[in-house]
């Protein structure tokens, strides 16, 4: 695995999150404010990496309809839907 460092700090991660779909600001919002800090560096930028992708995307990961074809971000999205329990 490449060597990944995160590029967003917090105040701009924040901003980030805030999506087009409020399921998602639920979903994301909360787990930056519990979780980020705990995360090593390539899990956040696998985070990162998924707040690229489109908000219809990240919704059906998310619901569980569809899995994402990038493994490291099924994993993240599985380890957020479970870590923030909406």
């Amino acid at each position: 695995m490449t060597n990944q460092k995160p590029s967003l700090d917090k105040p701009r991660l924040r901003w980030a999150c805030r999506r087009g779909m409020l399921e998602l600001d639920v979903l994301f919002s909360p787990f930056v404010e519990e979780a980020w800090d705990e995360l090593n560096d390539v899990d956040k930028a696998t985070f990162e990496r998924l707040l690229s992708c489109d908000d219809p995307d990240l919704f059906a990961w998310a619901m569980g309809h569809q899995k994402s074809d990038d493994p490291a971000l099924q994993a993240m999205i599985t380890f957020i839907v479970n870590r923030v329990k909406v």
